[in-house]
């Protein structure tokens, strides 16, 4: 047969599959759309994640309904949806602590984050919260770094999982302090908090939403947050940089991850779907309730966003030596 033959077969058969894939993405969604959720029930990610789905599912006109697939630092719930087909009906409601700390610090995960997920677009930036048990005598950071250091390995603080922002703000902070307290990694926030209540671990370095709710019934206490300035939402509560510790910033994230390979049209609606419900007046207030700030970009801003953030835990882990196999 002749080269032109074969020429017009090839062109024939990619106007044939850019047709499909757009009038596959034209069409979508057709049926609901998963969104795993890294971490367990009652967490930050979780109540945070909630409230995207439902707003999604405004604008999609199909249900975004959560699955909730915790362990090992968010990597099980997010190699999930990297294994998944890439057809925009698996999402992920990806974090800094899995996709951003982990990177740098899992040795041996079972995907590659940077090639195995295609980011789609930022979704909220939030400051985390120092919270102590109320039987720990400390009123404000540097009573407590005081009370660690008179009594070494006594202390323990919970985590979300290994390598989560929660757990390497806490390095940060024993380096920063030099002090030693011991780690305690949970299924996510939600499952940390029962142990902090009953006084099992001694405190932890949690997302607002999640903390603020203790503080607020006085079921526990605030000694600091970790950003350059206040949250609006708890401005009585002092930054770690105003307690002396003035390098100390640490700025959790959420956003919308789909396994690669998904087609760029499916990519764009779901961005435009995020930049929509940013503009909605009663999603913004009930994130902001929630003492986070509603944030968006493209997906190739939140790239460059997600490689920076990887670029800076990697010295961060350095730094501490921590690591996981």
């Amino acid at each position: 047969m002749s080269g032109k033959f074969w020429s017009r077969l090839i062109v024939a058969l990619a106007t044939s599959v850019l047709a499909t894939t757009a009038a596959v993405a034209s069409d979508y969604p057709e049926r609901p759309i998963t969104m795993v959720v890294t971490f367990s029930a009652g967490g930050s990610s979780d109540v945070l994640a909630r409230a995207v789905a439902n707003a999604l599912s405004q604008g999609l006109g199909k249900s975004v309904v959560v699955e909730n697939r915790p362990g090992a630092g968010g990597h099980i719930g997010a190699e999930i949806v990297s294994r998944a087909r890439p057809d925009g009906y698996t999402i992920l409601f990806g974090t800094n602590g899995t996709l951003g700390i982990g990177p740098a610090i899992y040795k041996n995960l079972r995907y590659n984050p940077a090639k195995d997920l295609v980011p789609v677009g930022i979704l909220h930036k939030l400051p985390l919260m120092l919270i102590v048990q109320n039987n720990i005598p400390a009123n404000n950071l540097q009573e407590f770094i005081a009370y660690a250091k008179a009594h070494p390995g006594k202390l323990t603080f919970a985590s979300a999982g290994v390598g989560t922002a929660s757990h390497l703000s806490g390095e940060l902070l024993k380096e920063a302090a030099g002090i030693e307290i011991l780690h305690v990694p949970y299924k996510g926030g939600g499952g940390a908090a029962p142990d902090l209540l009953a006084g099992n671990v001694s405190m932890m370095i949690e997302t607002i939403p999640t903390a603020l709710p203790f503080v607020a019934n006085k079921q526990l206490r605030a000694l600091g947050v970790t950003t350059r300035e206040r949250s609006p939402t708890a401005p009585e509560v002092p930054t770690f940089a105003e307690q002396g510790l003035k390098d100390f910033d640490v700025t959790a994230w959420t956003g919308l991850f789909v396994p690669a390979g998904t087609p760029p049209e499916i990519i764009a609606r779901l961005n435009a779907e995020t930049l929509k419900i940013a503009q909605s007046p009663d999603y913004v207030a009930q994130i902001k309730k929630m003492g986070t700030d509603v944030a968006t970009s493209s997906p190739e801003e939140f790239r460059k966003f997600v490689d920076t953030d990887v670029a800076r835990w990697t010295e961060v882990v350095k730094r501490s030596g921590a690591q996981i196999d």
